[in-house]
């Protein structure tokens, strides 16, 4: 039997820290968040690049819905309308960019790679941003910050860390697994819970989600065992819980999707404050 789990908390609802206009052309910010935390549906004038330092952080937009663990950011341009939330506890921040700064930045949203001189900006702004805000009024700020937004402009497109699919029998698959990650079925085994079948749903991985159903399971797993893994619960048990009959396959697993072991994992977000996962 899987380990018993406590409920999760309630959501809890933050609002937008700007409504009708930004405090200067760019503005960083970081906030801790509790599980469970949810921005309701909004938009705004300005872009706004959101990165998560723990945790994984999910935007939904009317026809899209991106999750980004650490490493990869999503980009929000002026005027999209988006739901932000975390099911577990995260630390992230939001570098907001003013629309008249927004033109060499991607024009529709997504999530992109965070390359380690991005990753070095962002500690460095959290850092400063501990007593507030930071806003682009100095030269030096003003500098520092283009240079995060000329990064962002040249960032990797990864559309998304864990896709999704508006297909009926599909969608309603990967819903079913994002609730029993433990459910180490088959694709052919099932495909008939969804009256579908094993080509049917694998052609539809490919187009829908640009990877195999044997890949989408797996980052689904990595993410359902970063906050357990940061949490500190014993490897075994989170294994066991993902459907793997003890830790060594899932580290394995876990090895070959991030390029550590979950200890070694552990131990790099204790340094550096982020995950290490790959697109």
């Amino acid at each position: 039997m899987p380990t018993p789990r406590r409920a999760p908390p309630a959501p809890s609802l933050h609002q937008p820290p700007y409504r009708d206009a930004l405090p200067a052309a760019m503005v960083f910010r970081t906030a801790q968040m509790p599980a469970c935390a949810v921005y309701p549906q909004h938009r705004h004038a300005w872009g706004e690049f959101v990165y998560s330092f723990s945790g994984v952080i999910e935007v939904a937009l009317a026809d899209r819905h991106f999750m980004a663990p650490p490493q990869f950011g999503i980009w929000l341009p002026p005027g999209v309308e988006h739901r932000g939330s975390n099911r577990q506890a995260a630390v992230h921040s939001s570098l907001y960019v003013s629309p008249e700064l927004c033109g060499p930045l991607p024009a529709e949203a997504g999530v992109i790679a965070v390359s380690p001189l991005m990753r070095a900006l962002l500690d460095h702004l959290r850092s400063g941003a501990a007593a507030g805000p930071v806003l682009a009024l100095s030269a030096e700020q003003q500098r520092l910050l283009q240079v995060l937004v000329d990064q962002i402009g040249h960032a990797r497109r990864v559309g998304s860390y864990l896709p999704q699919s508006g297909d009926v029998a599909l969608g309603a698959l990967l819903q079913w697994l994002q609730e029993h990650p433990a459910d180490s079925r088959s694709l052919a085994e099932l495909a008939g819970q969804f009256h579908s079948t094993e080509r049917t749903l694998s052609r539809r991985c490919q187009r829908d989600l640009g990877m195999s159903f044997a890949e989408w399971r797996q980052r689904l797993r990595v993410i359902k065992a970063l906050p357990r893994l940061d949490a500190g619960e014993k490897v075994e048990s989170i294994a066991f819980d993902l459907g793997y009959a003890g830790a060594s396959a899932f580290t394995a697993m876990f090895r070959r999707m991030t390029g550590l072991s979950p200890d070694e994992h552990r131990r790099a977000g204790r340094a550096a404050g982020h995950g290490t996962l790959r697109a």
